[in-house]
């Protein structure tokens, strides 16, 4: 086999890497990880929803779905899943516009007693994942039962986007490009796309299907990456035994050299578009040269630097001033092969709305500037200079984040043995950087403006997400003004406009004080603890880079005592950020940046990146917090800012709002977004130059430095923030207790809220099973196996069978000092009907737990061990997972070993009498709160217009004649128009429509029984899906939901219809404590 084994790689990585290419054209990245925990591969496939047909859009997200639902060797439908979830593993996939990604992980562990017997003995869990995984590319099934499940998880999926700006002015973007170019295409696909409307013209949906997996998958075009512990050699003998079946067509690389997105129709347009949420921006977008065979000058990356700034002298720096912008980005994004985009992409004020033109001309004033000047070579070095330390000290990422990366990394024309170092810039190259310039120019661009409110006289709606939009040419005098800016000369140019100077930030010091230890230590030490400071340290000795975190909490209850302060302070740290902008975007671009935040215990800040320069950053926050200036003008804007975040928190997706319901109602004390909107609106700048230094006068201050720093460094930083600041103690007597309320036993509660967006169409439920204290170590072990064991069968019950809704999550849920077990649905239909099912299913899975064997239960256990024990990959992972413990305040930092402990001992009957007590809908004694979020919209918005019963009726006969048509059965006659005269179609009752059907195939088309069966049964699901598109709610019969596990009669619930009083009622926890005395923490010196 044609081979690579030379790379370059990162200074500490252990792993070593082999390209290979199979005799069928297959090319597979190798890579033996000795130390791994997790496993993983990843298949690229050159394909995505540029190869869409015209008029399916969406095949290629479908064929992704289909995949996953059986194949020739491994027919059962959920084999995958379920052979990845009992070896700790998960799996995953996405569809781009030129590629679609398939990726999964799985312990790496050789000591699982379950593997699969290769050669006669038993290997790890990767190669019977492997074996799985291989037979998507070889032999998939494409189940007609599976089919409909996966197109409406499809359409689910869409669905969930519909709200989303993200999404919305994403298509809008490609539906106004040109209709030449598959740019254009709508990507996701929905039911109407891939099923409604291809029946109606007779289509036979799945050999379509299968014919786009024939057609576009092929050997050539798949780039696999395999990490394990396996020696390269078992790799390779295992990647050449498994895919060599995959079939090779030679298939050419999809390229679309000679078409581009936009056309001269394109150009020198304005698009004004409407969001969902209250956002205000401007793009600018250039047609772009195509920079995959620059990987060693990378010019884009020139420009997006000098455009991009926001130090002094930048574009940004300059609108902000002026009151006209918060931020500012700009890069160039591939497009396809042939083709791509460079964006220019501004947050603007409300001011700066009504100023974008100008704004347009300073952007191209700032572009003549570049393009008078030759490309300065220095700008370059220091940017390639970050490049090399960047890679040089990379640390290892998740084992699917790096295959799925590189799988995709690999489709691109790159040197093999710089597969993991693409990302450095090898050389200046003046020329180039002046031909990607040429592309920057007054007459090769589109602007985008979104708001709200401007102009307001949007007269067109897009087609699949509905956004209101106008577009139009750019005005004559508004063109010849931004030609003026581009053609401007120095004397005439802003005077504020300057090139960035040398960053001081450039980290110089890059030396690691690197220490043979026998074993890496599991917790920080305490080398401070005094009525101001408690400080802790670990120096790094697993990964030795130069790096190091600064987390730092200044505890003060005052932060969030009422949701008024609780907003000042927010709009405190955010006044503070947008003050030090300029300062610390140097420090951002030279790998060093810091994070400012208000917490429901006090502030955070956290430093972190290159240890170099650590400290100067850290002492410029401090100081920039000590001595802010509120001045009026800023104070608008960042005011404006918040509220409209505030705002726009009721337009994000149900599933990411019902979780903050169900912990205000567990909290003693604790706000939501409601209470800090109302006190928002009458603050004034006096107000926070008031309040902060408050704040700020009385703290105790929590304290860790992990990684590139010593015990000196990390105690004199501590200090920093005393001496800075100044504050008085924070006695421990006044310090804020974290609590939760409690559940009693055998109490159901239930509290609904209307969703703020009226047009998003999914309900929401959040249903929470209170189980204990988070400090009780034997009932946490249960609930994290209760978690496990529920994962895969939840999400095929909820989603894949009974396709409840794209958004469904089963597992754990921990809050300050308590746990429980949750089940979250975002869903079209009713939240009464989610919480009947999600009922339905615990009792199927209480009927599993009693009939599991021994085995399938122990290897349950085996799989939750292995990840549990799952290796920190990198700094900042082991940082978090301190933190965490610190700021929790148990400063349990070895939890999972106690969690494990715990796991071992546990046999089937502890976990049957957990679940009857615990979870069982049917037990007297369990706690239960469940959050509804109900939808304003109904699903029918989502149907073509207001259809009228008649036309109901015509367009639902019109699609079955085609359909019974295109399978070989005659339907043109008025004898099926008849069946359905005494038909209500509009009641979207199946079994009446199914009847009409089934009466005119036997005595109309004198079809024999058999045949009647098959057509009925495929005609079902058809129906089920197409209905719904026509405006029509399907009522199921009996018969249609026989297959659904029976519901449980269980106790009536209680609604809370005021907050204050079911919070009244309630107890409180324990308060968090620490599950050791911290001075075991200390060092032994520090005893004495």
């Amino acid at each position: 086999m044609p081979r690579v084994t030379e790379f370059e790689t990162p200074a500490l990585d252990d792993r070593s890497y082999r390209v290979i290419q199979l005799p069928n054209k297959l090319e597979a990245l190798l890579v033996h990880d000795p130390e791994t925990d997790k496993a993983s591969a990843s298949v690229n496939v050159n394909v995505g929803s540029f190869s869409d047909a015209d008029d399916m859009p969406g095949m290629a997200h479908a064929v992704e779905h289909l995949l996953f639902m059986g194949t020739e060797k491994y027919p059962i439908e959920n084999d995958y899943n379920q052979y990845l979830s009992a070896h700790s593993g998960y799996s995953n996939a996405y569809t781009s516009s030129t590629e679609t990604n398939y990726f999964f992980e799985v312990a790496a562990s050789s000591s699982l007693e379950k593997g699969a017997q290769v050669n006669g003995k038993v290997d790890p869990p990767l190669y019977g994942a492997l074996d799985r995984f291989a037979q998507f590319f070889i032999a998939p099934l494409f189940l007609s039962s599976t089919l409909d499940r996966e197109l409406r998880a499809v359409d689910s999926e869409n669905k969930k986007n519909l709200q989303s700006d993200t999404w919305r002015l994403s298509q809008l973007k490609k539906s106004l490009s040109s209709p030449e170019h598959p740019y254009h295409h709508f990507s996701t696909g929905n039911l109407q796309t891939l099923r409604d409307e291809p029946m109606k013209r007779g289509v036979k949906i799945r050999e379509e299907f299968i014919q786009f997996h024939h057609k576009h998958y092929s050997a050539n075009r798949m780039k696999l990456v395999v990490l394990g512990r396996e020696t390269l050699d078992e790799l390779e003998t295992w990647v050449g035994q498994l895919f060599a079946d995959v079939r090779n067509q030679d298939l050419p690389q999809n390229r679309w050299d000679g078409k581009q997105p936009y056309s001269e129709k394109e150009l020198l347009t304005q698009v004004f578009a409407k969001p969902v949420m209250d956002t205000r921006l401007l793009d600018i977008y250039f047609p772009y040269q195509d920079e995959e065979k620059m990987y060693e000058t990378q010019p884009s990356r020139y420009i997006s630097h000098l455009i991009g700034h926001e130090g002094p002298g930048s574009i940004l720096a300059y609108i902000k001033a002026k009151g006209w912008a918060n931020g500012l980005s700009a890069g160039m994004a591939p497009v396809c092969p042939g083709s791509a985009f460079f964006t220019i992409s501004i947050k603007l004020t409300e001011e700066g709305l009504d100023k974008y033109q100008e704004i347009v001309e300073v952007v191209f004033q700032y572009i003549s500037m570049i393009k008078e000047q030759d490309p300065q070579q220095w700008i370059t070095e220091e940017m390639q200079g970050m490049t090399e330390v960047d890679f040089k000290f990379q640390q290892k990422t998740p084992a699917t984040s790096f295959t799925s990366k590189i799988s995709s990394t690999m489709q691109q024309p790159l040197p093999r043995k710089w597969l993991l170092s693409g990302s450095v810039i090898r050389k200046f190259d003046s020329q180039a950087i002046k031909k990607a310039m040429s592309f920057i120019r007054a007459d090769n661009y589109r602007l985008t403006v979104v708001s709200q409110k401007f102009p307001g006289d949007w007269d067109q709606k897009e087609r699949w997400y509905g956004t209101e939009y106008k577009v139009q040419r750019i005005p004559s005098d508004f063109q010849a003004a931004v030609r003026k800016a581009a053609a401007l000369t120095a004397t005439d140019r802003i005077p504020d406009l300057h090139l960035p100077h040398k960053n001081e930030f450039i980290p110089t010091n890059l030396s690691v004080d690197k220490k043979e230890v026998a074993e890496p230590a599991k917790t920080p030490k305490l080398v401070r603890n005094d009525e101001r400071v408690r400080a802790w340290w670990k120096k790094d000795d697993r990964f030795w880079v130069p790096k190091a975190n600064v987390y730092i909490m200044l505890r003060n209850p005052l932060a969030k005592a009422t949701p008024e302060t609780a907003v000042k302070t927010n709009i405190f740290c955010e006044l503070v950020k947008d003050a030090l902008d300029e300062y610390s975007y140097d420090a951002e671009i030279a790998g060093l940046e810091y994070q400012l935040s208000s917490f429901s215990m006090g502030i955070d800040i956290d430093v972190g990146g290159y240890s170099d320069k650590m400290a100067v950053l850290l002492e410029k926050v401090l100081v920039s917090m000590r001595d802010l200036e509120v001045k009026p003008d800023r104070f608008k804007i960042i005011k404006e800012r918040v509220l409209r975040g505030l705002r726009n928190w009721d337009f994000q997706q149900p599933y990411r709002q019902v979780g903050d319901f169900t912990r205000w109602l567990g909290s003693e004390k604790g706000w939501i977004n409601d209470q800090y909107l109302n006190e928002v609106i009458p603050l004034n700048a006096d107000d926070i130059q008031a309040f902060y230094p408050q704040l700020l006068h009385q703290m105790h201050v929590e304290f860790l430095a992990h990684g590139n720093v010593t015990k000196e460094d990390t105690l004199r930083m501590a200090s920093l923030v005393e001496s800075t600041l100044h504050p008085r103690t924070l006695p421990k007597t006044q310090w804020q207790v974290r609590r939760n309320l409690l559940l009693a036993p055998g109490s159901d509660f239930t509290y609904t809220r209307t969703l703020g967006d009226p047009a998003n169409i999914n309900h929401c439920i959040e249903y929470y099973l209170y189980v204990g204290s988070l400090a009780d170590h034997v009932l946490r072990a249960k609930l994290l196996l209760l978690g496990q064991m529920t994962e895969e069968i939840g999400f095929d019950q909820l989603r894949t069978k009974e396709q409840l809704g794209y958004i469904v999550f089963t597992g754990c849920k921990f809050a300050a000092t308590i746990m429980g077990y949750r089940i979250i649905i975002q869903s079209e239909r009713s939240t009464d009907y989610l919480e009947q099912r999600i009922n339905a299913f615990l009792s199927l899975f209480g009927s599993r737990l009693a009939s599991m064997s021994e085995d399938d239960f122990e290897g349950h256990k085996k799989s939750l061990i292995n990840k549990r024990l799952e290796k920190v990959k990198n700094l900042d992972q082991e940082s978090e997972r301190f933190w965490t413990h610190i700021a929790g305040e148990y400063f349990s930092f070895v939890q999972n070993e106690i969690d494990v402990a715990n796991l071992r001992p546990l046999g089937k009957q502890d976990m049957i009498d957990f679940f009857n007590h615990f979870i069982n809908p049917t037990s007297p004694a369990r706690a239960k709160l469940s959050v509804h979020m109900i939808a304003r919209a109904s699903p029918k918005v989502v149907a073509d217009g207001n259809v009228s019963p008649s036309e109901q009726k015509e367009k639902l006969i019109d699609m079955l004649s085609k359909y019974l048509a295109a399978i070989g059965i005659d339907a043109s006659g008025p004898q099926l128009q008849k069946r359905f005269d005494v038909v209500d179609v509009g009641s979207g009752d199946i079994a009446a429509i199914t009847s009409a059907i089934s009466s005119y195939l036997k005595e109309d088309a004198l079809l024999p029984e058999e045949h009647v069966s098959a057509v009925l049964e495929e005609g079902q699901q058809l129906l089920a899906t197409a209905l719904p598109g026509l405006g029509i709610n399907v009522v199921k019969t009996d018969d249609s939901t026989e297959e659904l596990p029976p519901v449980p009669k269980v106790k009536e619930t209680t609604f809370i219809e005021d907050v204050f009083d079911f919070k009244a009622g309630l107890a409180v926890s324990q308060g968090a404590r620490p599950v050791r005395d911290l001075r075991d923490f200390e060092e032994p010196e520090a005893k004495l």
